[in-house]
């Protein structure tokens, strides 16, 4: 693998800083020596559900399973689909899947790259069930029409909040719209474990209490299975890893931001298409998206100059080989096939340093001959 001198993203960076704060809560964990489902998933679940703003949260072993968990606990079945953005990662998709359910594609909004509340109605039919919202790159969807198209149809809103961390509108952080709100925790998230991880946020206990059951085999105590469920329990050493950087998520997200604010700056008037943020809207910057209708030369160009930038993503759910119906042309959303073509994602996270961002700014106004 190619080494840069500024990577797309450095973990080694954070882990230097949170060292001491890792091995103590480590070696705790080897102390109490209890693994699985204790008193470190337990606080980690009332820590991160407060910090949503929720009354119960569900440590899971993935976001997938998280996404899935959910929908098979608000009662997916085979056959009921899911109305959701045709620009995702993959697993969005794959978990309506598992669930047994199909996924409906629906164009995204032009500026907030999430599903157009507008175009929702058009692809509800009988058979829709769910309507799951990904807050993408870190900006939250446009909730209140979201919510209420749901609400008129009969929807269960479930979101998909693996890159939202901390990220909110209208007051409402992401995952508390709806009736759950799914998590990543997978590294390279605003708040990252040491492996997998998830959770499902949630208001309803009722739905709490089944997704804990559905997490170990679906049982209603030791020996006793109530329905069949998953292995899917979130470790307590991931847990108890990611209570300490938790501790420290608000202040990444403002340095998120800040970040966000000097790119926007830097790169104004060049002929990108630019996050579109005036500083109120708590977007928590997952990545730092611009699009650029020549992306493969400037990706080229940085690499040049040692500079690693991404692109997420470049093939949209319709066109994945397993959505395509019987290889049958896919249906066309101009907005996320322009958004998949031309998405190109900067280095931005908390412990990249200004000097590397000026490198960055430089680099992609030189591409443009501005200096």
């Amino acid at each position: 693998m190619k080494a840069f001198d500024i990577p797309f993203l450095d973990l080694s960076r954070q882990d230097a800083e949170l060292a001491a704060e890792l091995n103590e809560a480590f070696s705790l964990f080897l102390r109490r020596g209890i693994h699985v489902l204790g008193p470190e998933v337990s606080s980690l679940e009332s820590e991160f559900a407060a910090f949503c703003g929720t009354s119960a949260g569900v440590g899971l072993a993935s976001g997938t399973d998280a996404l899935l968990l959910a929908l098979k606990a608000l009662g997916a079945q085979s056959g009921d689909e899911v109305i959701t953005p045709a620009l995702s990662a993959p697993p969005t998709a794959v978990a309506v899947s598992l669930a047994g359910a199909v996924p409906v594609y629906t164009d995204i909004d032009a500026t907030t790259l999430c599903i157009d509340p507008s175009l929702v109605a058009e692809r509800i039919t009988a058979r829709s069930r769910f309507l799951l919202v990904v807050h993408l790159y870190g900006r939250m969807a446009d909730m209140g029409p979201l919510a209420a198209v749901a609400r008129e149809h009969g929807l269960i809103l479930l979101e998909d909040c693996a890159q939202a961390h901390g990220a909110a509108v209208s007051g409402k952080a992401a995952g508390t719209w709806g009736r759950a709100g799914s998590y990543s925790f997978y590294p390279t998230k605003n708040l990252g474990a040491y492996g997998d991880g998830g959770m499902v946020v949630t208001d309803d206990a009722g739905l709490a209490e089944r997704l804990r059951s559905l997490r170990d085999y679906g049982r209603i105590d030791r020996d006793r299975l109530g329905e069949i469920g998953f292995n899917s329990r979130l470790d307590e050493l991931q847990a108890a890893l990611l209570r300490v950087k938790l501790g420290h998520l608000e202040r990444w997200n403002r340095r998120r931001r800040e970040l966000a604010r000097r790119y926007l700056e830097g790169l104004d008037g060049l002929p990108l298409r630019l996050p579109r943020w005036d500083g109120g809207e708590e977007h928590c910057f997952h990545l730092f998206v611009v699009e650029c209708e020549e992306r493969e030369a400037l990706r080229s160009h940085l690499e040049e100059r040692g500079i690693q930038a991404a692109v997420h993503y470049p093939v949209p759910l319709h066109r994945q080989p397993p959505y395509r119906d019987g290889g049958a042309p896919p249906r066309s959303f101009p907005v996320t096939e322009r958004v998949a073509a031309q998405a190109l994602s900067l280095p931005l996270y908390p412990y990249l340093r200004e000097d590397e961002q000026e490198r960055i700014v430089e680099a992609v106004r030189d591409f443009f001959g501005v200096s």
